[in-house]
């Protein structure tokens, strides 16, 4: 495994990371969950990634348990909450400082940990003033009960005036994005944030390589050609449109494509995709998903395919990308 900073701080993360978006508590037993985090960790992974929307908080749940029975000790792991979407009231949802407190504390519980070493607000809250969630996190830095805090799918704009109000008030600025990132996304990290990575020193916990599947080369006949995904859960029909969307631009013929140029490479598609996510150096993890442990072992070897991305296959992916 390799491991990287995350942007400029100096904690390291390692570069593949996994996560319990959509399976934990949903696709999988427990016990599978389990033994994906166990492949993870026994591979090098050191970051577990989650949130309280995630299966309404029993992703969290779940994940707590696995990692007190496997009693790995707490310095050798990294683990994340994100705030935004909590419940049903008008109270439990959004950035507020009500909410951001509430959230942090409901995750500790949850993840049965003493504090959250990544907090991110999951998406911009219009509706609450930056000033008082920044101010909020960095109360919740200061009391210990998180170690850094970023954002997730928030624009270069709000990153940058988060962070000015944490200098004005002289708190906690934001230290990571966590953005969607794949062959087929990627104007925030390559565009958006460029002038961020040396300002702010952000780090990018990167989400969505395969673009939800697409990049395996499943959906090439359809999204209804394969069975057993997340596509076909009813709260992901959602999920299944942007595919489906995909698809009707011609990105099946384009994985088509990157599938051969892979085949060439000597290397399955799936681990081309995750090591071009990781060639760029403003990416600080890439976190993947699995409902097997066999697919976190897989997932992990993508790291030898790294080497394998020279100039001149960067140089042909980007032909296939503008086609």
């Amino acid at each position: 495994m390799e491991y990287r900073r995350l942007g400029k701080s100096g904690l390291k993360v390692s570069a593949l990371s996994f996560g319990a978006w959509v399976t934990f508590a949903q696709q999988m037993s427990e016990e599978e969950a389990e033994a994906c985090m166990k492949a993870a960790y026994d591979a090098g992974c050191n970051f577990f990634d989650n949130a309280e929307a995630y299966a309404d908080g029993q992703a969290e749940e779940v994940m707590g348990r696995i990692l007190k029975r496997q009693g790995w000790r707490r310095e050798s792991w990294i683990v994340s909450s994100k705030v935004f979407w909590g419940g049903d009231t008008v109270t439990e949802n959004g950035l507020s400082r009500k909410h951001v407190f509430e959230a942090c504390h409901a995750a500790l519980r949850r993840l049965q940990v003493d504090y959250l070493d990544l907090y991110f607000c999951h998406r911009p809250d219009p509706e609450t003033p930056l000033e008082e969630t920044v101010l909020a996190m960095g109360d919740l830095v200061r009391q210990g009960k998180v170690l850094y805090w970023g954002t997730s799918e928030w624009t270069g704009a709000q990153i940058a005036e988060a962070a000015q109000i944490a200098r004005e008030w002289r708190v906690a600025p934001p230290q990571m994005e966590q953005p969607q990132y794949n062959l087929f996304e990627r104007h925030k990290v390559e565009q958006d944030y460029l002038p961020l990575y040396e300002s702010l020193g952000l780090g990018t916990t990167i989400w969505s390589p395969l673009a939800s599947g697409l990049l395996t080369g499943k959906y090439n006949q359809g999204v209804d050609s394969a069975t057993s995904t997340r596509l076909q859960m009813e709260n992901y029909q959602w999920l299944k449109k942007v595919v489906e969307r995909s698809l009707e631009k011609g990105r099946g013929r384009q994985v088509e494509e990157l599938g051969r140029l892979a085949a060439e490479l000597g290397i399955s598609l799936p681990h081309f995709a995750l090591a071009w996510c990781l060639k760029n150096p403003h990416v600080s993890t890439v976190i993947t998903g699995a409902s097997r442990s066999a697919q976190v072992v897989e997932n992990m070897k993508a790291i030898e395919a790294l080497p394998k991305l020279t100039d001149e296959v960067m140089r042909r992916t980007e032909e296939i990308l503008v086609r």
